[in-house]
């Protein structure tokens, strides 16, 4: 069949019309690419940091009391099953369920927020947008282990669960303060290196971010690596039930844990993937200048 006849300027915005729905759908097969990974992140970051001192504290206090489950879903499931080598990876799946919870939830965890406001701060760097960033690190921090330590408080000082399970409790947070200083450093640079390449890949995972939760933090337990909030409740459950005094907990777990989650956050995801977008971001800065 002939096709029907069309003037030069006719064929032109057929040609254009159908180029612009090429373009249009391969924009919306195309995966993001960093910078707007980094505007998406910058943009969370910037709002984080304009909540009031209120909204922010009670999101972290909730996603604290949360965290809780990353050691009573493994305690059940160690009081229930067989002591076999491949219970273990099971047990570690376990522990992302507090994390999938609070990430899906939009609580404010710590070691996420190595990344959101550290990329508005990357791209401002003044001094206000520091005291910024210090400001809502405190607020989320305290809040977080505050609430890590009435949930370790309550589990261990009531019959919500059974003795088996509490017993699983205490070997499973025994792990938390096994190490030497220096080692569990290098464990949580590991653990915040993970969770914020979390942060930093979820907006482009749409209905797959479920799976991606799961899977990073799935690593973190399997690898035995320390999380501040979620060890947090571990090592306090051993302070509550008498184990270790308070001090063992700030030496042994809290200051090492947070020293390496923030180098590995900060340094190895921040730092890194701001680098691969500083030019355009500079030159978008001159522009609106």
């Amino acid at each position: 069949m002939s096709q029907p006849f069309r003037t030069p300027g006719e064929a032109k915005t057929h040609g254009d019309h159908t180029r612009e729905k090429d373009d249009a759908q391969v924009e919306k097969a195309h995966r993001p690419d960093a910078m707007i990974l980094h505007e998406i992140i910058r943009r969370e970051g910037e709002e984080e940091m304009r909540r009031t001192t209120l909204a922010l504290a009670l999101s972290a206090f909730s996603a604290g009391l949360t965290m809780g489950f990353s050691l009573i879903v493994p305690g059940v499931l160690k009081g229930h099953l067989p002591h076999e080598p491949w219970a273990e990876l099971v047990l570690s799946m376990g522990y992302s369920i507090g994390f999938l919870i609070v990430v899906l939830g939009r609580q404010q965890l710590f070691t996420e927020n190595t990344v959101t406001p550290i990329l508005p701060l990357l791209t401002e760097r003044t001094f206000g947008a520091l005291m910024r960033v210090v400001r809502l690190w405190t607020i989320v921090l305290v809040a977080n282990i505050l609430a890590t330590i009435v949930i370790a408080s309550v589990l261990a000082h009531t019959d919500a669960f059974k003795p088996e399970v509490r017993e699983a409790f205490a070997e499973i947070s025994r792990h938390t303060i096994e190490d030497p200083f220096w080692t569990t450093v290098i464990k949580a640079v590991f653990a915040g290196w993970l969770i914020a390449l979390m942060v930093w890949i979820l907006p482009a995972t749409g209905s797959a971010a479920p799976f991606i939760i799961i899977l990073m933090t799935w690593l973190v337990s399997m690898c035995g690596l320390a999380h501040i909030v979620a060890g947090s409740v571990d090592a306090y459950y051993l302070v509550a039930t008498g184990e270790i005094n308070f001090a063992k907990y700030l030496t042994g777990f809290f200051v090492p844990t947070l020293l390496g989650n923030v180098v590995g956050g900060v340094t190895l995801v921040s730092v890194l993937n701001f680098g691969q977008v500083a030019p355009d971001v500079e030159e978008r800065g001159r522009a609106d200048a």
